[in-house]
């Protein structure tokens, strides 16, 4: 597969292409995917052929064992390709519906095994958080606090997504994140040591990131030393009152696929408002806001945010993820 090609390929099919490759090599020790054909550049297919879209691959094994091509479809299967069929004897033929709210669906979330910490210094496992939760985040002075959790922007207890695991330098801290999640960076390119929201596709090694080990200990930079992929089954975004969060101790913004952290935050301000009258006028009716109660898939107020977001801003602070789905 050339680079040119793997930028062509939507974002969607991508995602797909790179949960198979996980499962493949899972699947056989040694062995990896092999794409035969993605995007077609020298005009082979019909005018129709989704091949032309970066929505279709053709596929087989990296030994091209034939025997291996049933349990391979499955496999295509389980990683969320909309179509997978045998096209011919050499190859297997994969390829995804055009995108749409699809884009903004995947945009930023954590993994359901990912945890926060308590006012009471417990950890949690963020599938397990509820409104008024109190979880350590940092103010807009960079303080460490406890802020309120208000909801999922996201939530999906079966997905099948990969990840960005943000390892560093320190043995133990590494987060666990969506491509177009939002994670705070140290930015020494005025000679300071400003914090900064971006793409956590954009992290490279030898950047530094914020790490909190409890609400009394000073937020402190640690180097980034290595980024890989994982897949991971659930999917859940949540928000706060002060729309940060310390996941596993690294310290991440609560937004996704738009990289302007304060625009997002001040979007929200409706959200916290209602959270916030609720609260007052039902201080013990957790069934007003109880999340357990929230149903899996994106929030409709996080989705109209999202188009409004995509028709305001430019392109550059938008995450590709979304860009794709504006050209669909």
């Amino acid at each position: 597969m050339s680079q040119s090609q793997d930028i062509s390929y939507r974002s969607r099919c991508k995602d797909k292409l790179n949960s198979l490759a996980i499962s493949v090599m899972n699947q056989w020790p040694g062995v990896k995917l092999r794409v035969t054909e993605g995007w077609d550049e020298d005009g082979h297919h019909s005018e129709e052929s989704l091949h032309y879209e970066g929505r279709a691959v053709d596929i087989t094994t990296s030994d091209r064992d034939r025997s291996k091509y049933g349990m391979l479809a499955r496999l295509a299967v389980e990683a969320g390709f909309d179509w997978v069929y045998y096209e011919s004897k050499a190859h297997i033929h994969c390829s995804v519906k055009a995108e749409n709210s699809v884009a903004a669906k995947s945009g930023g979330c954590f993994p359901g095994s990912s945890s926060v910490i308590l006012s009471n210094g417990e950890p949690k496992l963020v599938k397990n958080l509820i409104p008024g939760d109190k979880l350590l985040a940092v103010n807009d002075q960079g303080d460490l606090v406890f802020t309120d959790f208000i909801m999922f922007a996201d939530k999906d207890s079966h997905a099948r997504r990969i990840y960005y695991v943000i390892e560093t330098e320190e043995i133990g801290k590494k987060i666990t994140l969506t491509a177009a999640h939002l994670l705070f960076v140290s930015d020494n390119t005025t000679g300071g040591s400003l914090m900064k929201a971006t793409f956590a596709s954009k992290v490279k090694p030898g950047q530094q990131v914020y790490v909190a080990e409890g609400a009394n200990d000073p937020l402190r930079l640690v180097t980034v030393k290595r980024i890989y992929l994982e897949e991971h089954k659930d999917a859940f975004a949540p928000i706060t009152t002060h729309g940060t969060i310390i996941v596993d101790h690294i310290l991440a913004s609560c937004y996704a696929v738009i990289e302007e952290h304060r625009l997002a935050h001040w979007a929200f301000g409706p959200v916290r408002f209602v959270y916030g009258l609720t609260s007052l006028l039902f201080p013990k009716d957790n069934s007003i806001t109880n999340s357990t109660g929230q149903e899996d898939g994106i929030h409709w107020y996080s989705n109209a945010l999202y188009h409004i977001g995509t028709w305001l801003l430019v392109n550059d602070s938008i995450h590709p993820l979304g860009m794709a789905m504006n050209s669909s």
